[in-house]
């Protein structure tokens, strides 16, 4: 079944999930990046104060989406929804408007717990729990709402600046969402949620990830891309300075990694549906490795459109395998648990990475031997899964 059947059949559930992952755009980091001089100023905070600031609000929204996402399995969706939604708009109001430093940061936590946890996490788990036959699709498709907001929101908000606030122009922003929400709100086909709420004192019914042998195995295949991915980002300047490119080249990449993403993502999510998930599994981080093995072995121009371009790739066609394999393992009916506890491992360990990176860059490490320790690291990961992928393979595709 081809993506245009999919969406003439199943428009509304699609375009909740699409529109969630691109409302995320207002808790991710690129987003926030483009105002961060603003709101530093407004907050009165240094450079560094609004970083440490910001590392501080996303590990702990990382613990809140480790709380609160798992009620996605018994909360009825377009509850949740108004639920973050909601608390995104007071975020909002708290960030903009808010006279003291510290209701500032906590409207900064609201959005990035808001944004990039639960929007990320509606969109995803909706797009996974729903659909049988066509859940790689699905997950391909409504991921092309995150890329969107990276590839359309940044140029589009640095033009604005020149005749808005950096207020009016968020104010803006989420008026333009809200045109997008109400209808879905309304009149949109909303599935209802798949479990019953936990009495009061009673133990909650399902997996517990954290405690099961089988996510370890899993968790560093997929923590790889965002572990390092991140590491490239941080520290783009040392990158190429080691590899002999410049920043400029580098800017075209990252644009060339944001395209990478569409084949990734559309491809990924029908090969999933053809080829099952667990095959993909074992191939989708390739293009990625053979990037780490030219950008080592050749560096130069090259090397840096290697690393984004593979990166790209590979990102893009993640998540309609993660969520997939996710639900072999654990069902649909816990899927939410699952994708939350998977979200804030992944937010715990993007929060730590720029920290270990600028340790070895400090001991003195050449970017070229972090990014032999990265190939060793993927390497280890995909080592580390196959026997978990090799039982689920036997299991039947």
């Amino acid at each position: 079944m081809s993506y245009a059947i999919l969406l003439r059949h199943h428009r509304g559930l699609v375009g909740i999930a699409f529109l969630a992952m691109f409302t995320s755009s207002l808790g991710q980091s690129f987003f926030i990046g483009l105002f961060q001089a603003p709101i530093s100023e407004h907050l009165g905070l240094s450079a560094g104060q609004f970083g440490a600031a910001y590392a501080t609000v996303t590990l702990v929204s990382g613990f809140a989406v480790l709380r609160l996402g798992p009620s996605i399995d018994w909360v009825a969706p377009r509850r949740f929804a108004l639920l973050v939604i909601a608390a995104l708009l007071v975020g909002i109001l708290l960030l903009t408007a808010a006279p003291w430093w510290g209701l500032g940061l906590l409207g900064l936590g609201l959005v990035r717990f808001c944004g990039q946890g639960m929007m990320t996490h509606l969109g995803n788990t909706l797009a996974g729990r729903e659909f049988t036959a066509l859940r790689g699709r699905a997950l391909g498709l409504v991921g092309i709402g995150v890329m969107l907001g990276e590839t359309v929101l940044p140029p589009l908000m640095a033009t604005l600046l020149v005749w808005l606030g950096w207020r009016e122009l968020w104010w803006l922003f989420v008026a333009f969402l809200a045109l997008l929400w109400v209808p879905l709100l309304l009149f949109a086909p909303w599935p209802s949620a798949p479990g019953q709420r936990p009495r009061k004192g009673e133990r909650r019914d399902g997996p517990r990830p954290f405690r099961e042998a089988r996510f370890w195995r899993l968790l560093p295949l997929l923590m790889v891309l965002p572990i390092t991915m991140t590491g490239l980002f941080i520290y783009q300047a040392q990158m190429t300075a080691d590899l002999g490119s410049t920043l400029g080249v580098y800017a075209l990449a990252l644009a060339g990694m944001g395209v990478a993403k569409l084949p990734g993502a559309l491809f990924g999510g029908r090969w999933v549906d053809t080829l099952g998930p667990i095959r993909l599994a074992r191939l989708y981080l390739l293009p990625y490795a053979l990037a780490l093995v030219l950008a080592i072995s050749v560096g130069g121009d090259l090397g840096v459109w290697a690393l984004m371009v593979g990166g790209g790739l590979a990102i893009g066609a993640q998540e309609p395998i993660a969520t997939s394999i996710l639900v072999r393992c654990w069902g649909v009916e816990h899927l939410g648990t699952v994708r939350a506890t998977l979200s804030a491992a992944m937010v715990f360990s993007t929060g730590l990475a720029p920290a270990v990176l600028g340790i070895a860059l400090d001991l003195g490490a050449s970017f070229s031997a972090i990014l032999a320790g990265m190939l060793a690291f993927l390497m280890l990961s995909w080592w580390l899964a196959q026997g978990l992928l090799g039982r689920l393979k036997t299991q039947g595709e």
